[in-house]
């Protein structure tokens, strides 16, 4: 498979690397606004570089694109990915917008392509043991997650884009709290049916800096997000208390398991986690257009969207917010 990639910046590496891990997959083409970004990635994979998207998807020598955007350009890409027959992989979060993501789903859907979205957290080791942990059923059923993770939003910490509303979506929520989100629900077990959020806006940011949800689960279990920015620690740790046990995940520590009163680890980290991660998160898109049924899909990229959203309605209204299925009855 030729793979074209869209946006040069932040995990565009990481990407093109994974196409040169998996057999008869390769990067083809590479675009960014700014062309020396576009060939700083390109070069090493022999990749032809472009500054205009749509260059790239009219070359003929891409079967399927990933794109590494601005969150509020997705939407307009993966339409005209599919407008061209290309499958595609898109960045977490899926858009800005609910009506963004529908249009995306049905475009790709007409177009008979395959549209997966790049929620990582599916395909990093540490969340990856966790999961095996909780299908063996020793643990039994979740009943509550706790997920605390730092972050740092103060002003020239990153690229002006992510304080952008227009282009972001948001601030530390949509960015990194969708992660939090998203293996909440995954790890829980089920999609989430209403939720109360709060968001802070420090350092002069124009967007939120910090935030906490509470999630109730359409199993009934409970889910915990925090997301701070800039504490006096790193911190990235995912708890999720079952029945019998408890699994913590945790990228720099590593996961461990926790039943009656003793505790086991079953995933030390390594320096390749990150690197095997984005492989077997292509390796999966590749197995997508295939035909298998991909790990992350359309509607689970949706449904975290909708979190982000709704925390923030929550978060003005100092309300609960329901969603999902819950908004209909």
């Amino acid at each position: 498979m030729r793979i074209g990639l869209i946006g040069a910046g932040a995990v565009a590496d990481l990407h093109a690397l994974a196409a040169d891990r998996i057999a008869d997959t390769r990067l083809t083409a590479v675009c960014d606004l700014e062309e020396s970004a576009a060939r700083r990635v390109a070069a090493p994979h022999g990749a032809a570089t472009f500054t205009d998207y749509r260059d790239l998807l009219a070359c003929r020598s891409v079967d399927a694109v990933i794109v590494n955007t601005p969150h509020a350009l997705h939407s307009r890409m993966v339409l005209d990915a599919a407008a061209h027959g290309l499958h595609v992989l898109v960045e977490k979060p899926m858009a800005t917008t609910l009506d963004d993501c529908d249009a995306m789903a049905a475009a790709c859907a007409q177009a008979g392509v395959t549209l997966a979205v790049g929620h990582i957290q599916h395909f990093l080791p540490d969340k990856c043991a966790a999961e095996r942990a909780i299908a063996d059923g020793v643990l039994g059923a979740p009943l509550a997650v706790h997920d605390y993770r730092s972050t740092d939003y103060r002003p020239g910490t990153r690229s002006p884009w992510f304080f952008s509303r227009e282009l972001a979506g948001g601030g530390a929520l949509m960015n990194i709290g969708a992660h939090c989100l998203d293996r909440s629900v995954w790890l829980g077990g089920a999609p989430a049916v209403s939720l109360t959020a709060a968001v802070t806006e420090r350092f002069g940011a124009p967007v939120e800096t910090d935030g906490t949800v509470a999630l109730r689960l359409a199993n009934g279990g409970l889910a915990g997000v925090s997301v701070i920015s800039d504490p006096p620690h790193k911190v990235d740790e995912l708890t999720v208390v079952c029945e019998r046990g408890s699994v913590v995940a945790d990228p720099r520590a590593g996961t461990f398991l926790r039943i009656d009163g003793r505790t086991r680890q079953i995933h030390t980290p390594s320096g390749t986690d990150i690197p095997d991660a984005f492989r077997e998160q292509l390796a999966d898109f590749v197995a997508a257009v295939g035909g298998a049924a991909p790990r992350v899909t359309p509607e689970h990229g949706r449904h975290i969207v909708e979190l982000v959203l709704a925390s923030y309605t929550s978060a003005a209204t100092g309300e609960p917010v329901g969603v999902g299925a819950a908004q209909s009855v």
